[in-house]
């Protein structure tokens, strides 16, 4: 499966990627998580070592890599490159993994005007593309709200769009919008996730609010989970109940997919 979890900063995308990440390498799956989010905190959410973090460098940043596979300079905007690199070996290269999940990080891309035509975009870009067509595992990218690695030729092969969303309007708000921005860029099964959720109400407030939009399922407001950030843990080191919670989440799109 390939899945792309996208939301609100702050929702709590980046734990479920990590813990859905964590749970279908735990059932047998080879799982490759892309932190294509400029804050990258996946690895944290994985439960890699803080000192293991800190010494991973995001493609992004990999100028001799970038200028290598494009033939222009890092951050030219508008110049002569490939518009194809080769990408097919970077996953395996630039990969480290744990616990049976494989994490590449991405990084951030300078954004000029409405968007980055620059080598290290079209780098990234080209990588997404390359492990949502051809890579035969379980991929899942923890995208930021602007999915701006994501292009038409790519979502195709995206078998779910999650977008997380917690109680609260801004958050819903941005839900819908980043799901108008998946259509638009052809993702045709969008579905919704709600987060931090401590009562009925909130359920409610969160599907009233996602009405069109599949619920695949909540989970709650959970201070083991604030506490794994604090520690820079995995929440799924530190708590049963949001491995359970995500277990129901991903079954049910198992049989969404009749997985």
């Amino acid at each position: 499966m390939k899945i792309a979890i996208a939301g609100k900063g702050g929702v709590g995308k980046t734990t479920l990627a990590g813990v859905m990440a964590r749970v279908l390498a735990e059932e047998g799956y080879r799982v490759l998580a892309v932190d294509a989010d400029p804050d990258s905190n996946l690895a944290s959410a994985l439960g890699f070592p803080k000192e293991v973090v800190e010494r991973i460098t995001p493609l992004a940043e990999m100028t001799p890599l970038i200028e290598e596979r494009t033939g222009a300079k890092k951050g030219i905007y508008g110049g002569i490159f490939k518009l194809n690199p080769k990408v097919d070996d970077l996953p395996d290269t630039y990969s480290i993994s744990l616990h049976g999940v494989k994490l590449l990080i991405l990084g951030a891309v300078p954004k000029a005007g409405g968007g980055c035509f620059c080598p290290e975009g079209v780098l990234l870009k080209s990588l997404i593309h390359y492990l949502l067509v051809r890579r035969d595992e379980v991929v899942i990218l923890d995208m930021e709200a602007g999915l701006e690695h994501l292009s038409r030729g790519s979502t195709k092969e995206v078998d779910a769009f999650i977008v997380v969303v917690e109680p609260g309007q801004r958050s819903i708000a941005t839900a819908l919008q980043i799901k108008r921005m998946a259509e638009d860029l052809g993702v045709e099964r969008v579905y919704g996730v709600g987060n931090k959720v401590s009562s009925g109400e909130d359920r409610r407030l969160i599907e009233e609010g996602l009405k069109g939009i599949e619920i695949l399922g909540h989970i709650s407001l959970n201070e083991k989970v604030i506490e794994a950030d604090k520690r820079g843990l995995s929440p799924y080191d530190l708590d049963g109940r949001i491995r359970e919670e995500v277990k129901g989440i991903i079954g049910t799109l198992k049989g969404r997919h009749g997985i």
